[in-house]
């Protein structure tokens, strides 16, 4: 995708076709990849999956173990409540984007080093500009931080609205941190707040269908 707008210069037809390109053509260097050491160690490269012409992008930290075996994000126990999730708020995963901030496996599923988020951010970026979404969640600290440009914490942060390039952006608990509690009937729990959480971004996407 070129810097002067080129790409939504064209016809419908011919500017799917080419950010269909652009997209492949940034999917192929990220699976040859080795700008950082998380290439080293990486059974395989999880660029994202879903929907490329949602309004709706989930952002996560980093692929973990079976992430890794199965090419695909959030796949693993994390990922199975995830989908969960967004179940129970009307939401079918296959009509949603999800990817991660980095893209390979960071050793022992340890938080990505801000190089390693730094050599992978280019991937990130493309993904947003040819997806173009209206609402992002942001799943736990590591990408609230690293796509808000903030040091708060998840905590303070989660269930608000911030604008972030024209983009309505939503910082959520992470659904691994959400595996340690496991009543969400109880007030005020992380499994309770993300409910409400999920509730909001569904209702907010709601809206962008409506336009």
């Amino acid at each position: 995708m070129r810097e002067d707008g080129t790409l939504f210069c064209l016809q419908p037809e011919e500017r799917e076709k080419a950010r269909k390109a652009v997209w492949e053509e940034c999917r192929a260097r990220a699976m040859a990849c080795a700008a950082c050491e998380l290439s080293r160690a990486r059974n395989s490269v999880v660029f994202g999956e879903g929907d490329r012409g949602s309004a709706l992008m989930f952002i996560g930290e980093g692929p973990g173990a079976d992430e890794d075996d199965q090419g695909r994000p959030f796949v693993g126990k994390a990922g199975q409540l995830l989908t969960q999730i967004l179940s129970a708020a009307g939401i079918d995963r296959k009509d949603v984007y999800i990817t991660n901030v980095v893209k390979c496996r960071p050793p022992n599923n340890r938080v990505p080093q801000p190089a390693e988020m730094t050599s992978c951010d280019q991937f990130l970026q493309a993904q947003i500009q040819l997806i173009r979404p209206k609402i992002i969640v942001l799943l736990g600290s590591t990408p609230t931080k690293w796509v808000l440009k903030t040091t708060e914490g998840i905590t303070k942060l989660r269930g608000c609205w911030y604008d972030w390039k024209g983009i309505s952006a939503m910082p959520m608990f992470h659904p691994s941190y959400l595996l340690r509690y496991p009543d969400g009937r109880i007030q005020g729990s992380p499994k309770h707040l993300t409910w409400q959480d999920i509730q909001e971004v569904k209702r907010r996407w709601d809206e962008t269908r409506q336009h």
